[in-house]
């Protein structure tokens, strides 16, 4: 049996990462989880961000399930800390499958244009995001590094005040361990 993937998107909204997601899906016969579906789903017009963390956690769990039964898996959510992609690729690895991370900038002017496209085209893939929404995500977003995006740089230990990734975790994503 071959190693599994773990395909990671990782960008602001708009940028693309659902397109990519679909194409590693295709390509590589990957389960694709995609938050935004579900918190769709479940929220309908809503999106309340105490579901965020909630459903990442479960898509997690369920990602890092199918990679140790031999499936592709990528993952659908923008990944902004270091922190997040950090604790993925020690999973990841810990798993047993090769992690890729994919990610793309994008301006301000093209998030707008993408956004409003997708308002138009896809009203229920998308909820409305202000131009002060888009800057302070912008703001709190960590480009990732060349050798974070190769895999050539190590992963970093988990942040001040956890042993382990596995108990950042736990704290991050809270449905991660149910």
């Amino acid at each position: 049996m071959s190693t599994p993937t773990l395909f990671l998107t990782v960008g602001l909204p708009g940028c693309g990462k659902t397109t990519a997601a679909r194409q590693f899906e295709a390509d590589h016969a990957a389960l694709r989880l995609t938050k935004d579906e579900w918190i769709k789903a479940l929220y309908g017009a809503d999106n309340p961000s105490s579901a965020s963390d909630v459903i990442e956690g479960r898509l997690i769990s369920i990602a890092l399930r199918a990679v140790t039964l031999g499936i592709n898996v990528a993952l659908d959510f923008g990944l902004w800390s270091r922190d997040e992609r950090s604790a993925l690729r020690y999973a990841g690895e810990q798993a047993g499958a090769s992690v890729v991370m994919w990610y793309a900038a994008i301006t301000l002017d093209e998030q707008r244009r993408r956004h409003k496209a997708r308002l138009s085209t896809e009203p229920h893939a998308t909820w409305p995001m202000s131009d002060e929404e888009l800057i302070s995500w912008s703001e709190r977003f960590d480009v990732p590094t060349p050798g974070e995006l190769t895999g050539t740089e190590p992963i970093d230990p988990p942040p001040m005040g956890f042993t382990s990734w596995p108990e950042w975790m736990q704290q991050r994503w809270p449905a991660r361990f149910i």
